[in-house]
């Protein structure tokens, strides 16, 4: 491992306040809490279309078909670009591309609440996500420019806890806000909500936000880009469609010509440090076997909270006859257990594995309490007999969560921030991309042509679902073992 370098000197922007000598911000919690709106933005606008699926299908007269895309668009167009999003802000300037990613979100987001047709709010779909993968990624290099090394942990524990609040908010506000049908505008006012807080976000962080950017002046890598979205476009896709065009030819070969191109994505990053330039992920990084482990711990992680939302969802209301409210509502003791878990874990000074052991045994205990409940109870299975294992799954997401994150970068030099924090966010949005359709495909199969209300059947497709939730969970802890002993930050 190398020596731990001091962070890169961030480039002062009027008229944000002067660095300290040490080249980081005098107010550094004000410049972070900044950023964690926009990851709230972010986060919020992957879950709140759930609950308005219904709704936005009767509004605009749209198909199925359009509907899937109104939600895939997003987290597609969101996942593809994070690392080029990340990189950008390494060239260009954290702060700028922050306030570019925040006011294209809150463009997108009119035209989304504007849209006249499916196509146009698909379109604008796609924007959001591009923005906001812009816009995400430099929440992390933020935080490990503008912080020392010792205060890291509790900001990542803040993050941690940003995000699965953002999460649980998006299915409650999205409830409330389609219950009180604001100005008989039914959906729409799910995306005028980010008008006000994109627009107050952006003009307080072109004051307090302090600019950033890696050491180094290098042309961006557009050939990695583009090769690495082609890849992950292969990859993502025929995960998303593979319900909906049952496994066609082109989704069986999609999977293995994004191998194939995720190989020459490697190929291509290597020619590119080769001759000096700055390549979008240096290929060492994932010869780092604390670095490419921690990414196999994210994408599983994500790939078991995202599609847990999913289905719990489609279970309290196609099931149990909940409105979009009252399941928003059965997510508050899934939010106090994680914020409590992110809150105690953001205490410590130092990235460590207990917690991360510790979390992911909570999960797992979470996922079999919840498989066991929901089976013995069959047609029986109400809301209230969900508490306490939501209660487990929140704690168990809350411990793990956060110091994963910490975990990952912690060893990554200030120089590779940027770079490192996009593969993060990357494998964060893929994880939950692929455990979306996988853990959908076996819900939808065990669900079969099951009438809505028919709380057995929703019932034993919860369960099936829920078994592969609880491997993901035991796969988390296992994989852990291969996690390299703790380090201090900054070491790779």
């Amino acid at each position: 491992m190398t020596p731990s370098r001091p962070p890169a000197t961030p480039v002062p922007s009027r008229p944000a306040p002067a660095p300290e000598a040490d080249g980081r911000a005098p107010a550094p919690w004000r410049a972070l809490s900044l950023v964690l709106v926009g990851v709230f933005m972010a986060v919020l606008d992957t879950f709140i279309v759930l609950v308005a699926a219904p709704a936005i299908r009767s509004g605009l007269h749209a198909s199925d078909a359009d509907v899937q895309l109104v939600l895939a668009g997003y987290q597609l167009a969101y996942a593809l670009a994070l690392i080029t999003g990340a990189r950008l802000g390494d060239r260009y300037g954290r702060k700028r591309c922050f306030l570019l990613g925040m006011g294209a979100f809150t463009l997108a987001s009119v035209a989304c609440a504007a849209a006249p047709a499916p196509g146009a709010l698909i379109a604008a779909r796609v924007a959001q996500g591009l923005a906001a993968a812009v816009m995400f990624p430099q929440v992390f290099a933020v935080i490990q420019v503008v912080l020392p090394p010792e205060r890291r942990a509790r900001a990542f524990g803040v993050l941690g806890a940003v995000i699965g609040l953002a999460g649980v908010a998006g299915q409650l506000l999205g409830g409330a806000l389609l219950a009180a049908d604001l100005f008989g505008a039914s959906w729409r006012p799910l995306f005028w909500v980010n008008v006000p807080v994109g627009v107050v976000t952006s003009a307080l962080a072109a004051v307090y936000l302090p600019e950033s950017r890696a050491a180094g002046r290098h042309r961006l890598d557009l050939t990695g880009a583009a090769v690495l979205t082609l890849a992950l476009f292969l990859l993502i896709v025929p995960l998303i469609e593979a319900r909906n065009a049952a496994w066609a030819p082109w989704l069986r070969c999609g999977p293995l010509a994004g191998a194939a191109a995720l190989y020459g994505f490697v190929v291509v990053e290597r020619r590119v440090e080769a001759r000096g330039g700055a390549p979008l992920l240096r290929p060492r990084l994932l010869g780092d076997r604390a670095f490419a482990t921690g990414i196999a711990l994210v994408l599983l992680t994500y790939c078991q909270i995202n599609s847990f939302f999913l289905i719990l969802s489609l279970t309290l209301q196609d099931g149990l006859g909940l409105d979009a409210l009252g399941a928003g509502l059965c997510y508050l003791p899934f939010a106090a257990a994680f914020f409590a878990g992110s809150v105690a874990t953001g205490r410590r000074s130092r990235p460590g594995h207990g917690p991360l052991r510790a979390g992911a045994l909570i999960l797992a205990l979470g996922y079999a309490v919840t498989l066991t409940t929901v089976a013995a109870l069959g047609a029986a299975l109400t809301p209230w007999a969900l508490v306490a294992p939501l209660l487990l799954v929140g704690l168990g997401n809350g411990v793990l969560v956060p110091p994963l994150l910490h975990t990952v970068l912690a060893r990554i030099a200030p120089a590779e921030t940027g770079m490192a924090s996009g593969v993060l966010s990357t494998g964060q949005q893929v994880g939950g991309s692929a455990g979306v359709a996988v853990l959908g495909l076996v819900f939808y199969d065990a669900l079969g042509g099951a009438a809505r209300h028919d709380t057995g059947a929703w019932a034993h497709a919860l369960a099936a679902a829920l078994v592969l939730s609880l491997a993901l969970a035991v796969a988390v802890r296992v994989l852990l073992r291969w996690l390299p002993g703790e380090a201090g930050p900054g070491s790779h």
